[in-house]
């Protein structure tokens, strides 16, 4: 039962590499065996229909998102500017995959109501959690505070992967901590830190 069960998050974590390097259409089953080094029909076992092959992609991308989420001390505005910042610096490396594979789902989402129950799940998420890391930090934070900072860092996100530096530079994505720092006190323009 553990081999099935590490065979099929094989094939779930081969479906975001074959996503963010081959885009939705690529995701095939051939596809998928091939990024998990797999005997050809292995997916089609797992995974019997396209739809069932995105969904099992959106399902790894919240289950790896959960797992990799540290709990961080934050108390402070200053901290919780360094948690973003981490965020940030990993989606853009170590996660980079993950993230391209989510903006190809966010796509599928518009087409395919399963893979938008999925994601709303990790969105609404996604939200709580921001918004509990800016009231731990001090700040006046309410759901639509909290919602200006999570849809702007995603932006900057989709931004930072698919735009040239001077695109970047114009918004200010250039320097990511002063960034940051403005999205901040935008957000929360009374507060004092």
């Amino acid at each position: 039962m553990v081999e099935n069960r590490d065979r099929r998050d094989r094939l779930r974590d081969a479906a975001i590499e074959v996503l963010a390097e081959e885009g939705g259409r690529g995701l095939t089953h051939r596809a998928m065996d091939r990024a998990a080094g797999l005997p050809e029909g292995t997916a089609k076992n797992y995974f019997p229909t396209r739809d069932s092959l995105l969904q099992a992609a959106a399902e790894r991308c919240v289950e790896r998102y959960w797992s990799e989420l540290q709990q961080a001390e934050i108390h402070t505005v200053d901290q919780l500017l360094a948690v973003l910042r981490h965020m940030i610096d990993r989606a853009l490396t170590v996660n980079r995959s993950r993230i391209l594979a989510y903006l190809e789902l966010h796509a599928e989402a518009a087409r395919n109501a399963q893979v938008r129950q999925t994601l709303s799940r990790l969105s609404r998420s996604d939200l709580d959690l921001h918004l509990a890391a800016q009231q731990a930090a001090g700040l006046p934070a309410t759901r639509h505070g909290a919602a200006v900072v999570t849809l702007a860092i995603n932006s900057a996100l989709t931004y930072l992967l698919t735009q040239p530096s001077d695109v970047l530079a114009s918004y200010g994505l250039d320097d990511l901590d002063a960034f940051l720092s403005r999205l901040i006190a935008s957000a929360y323009p009374r507060h004092p830190g």
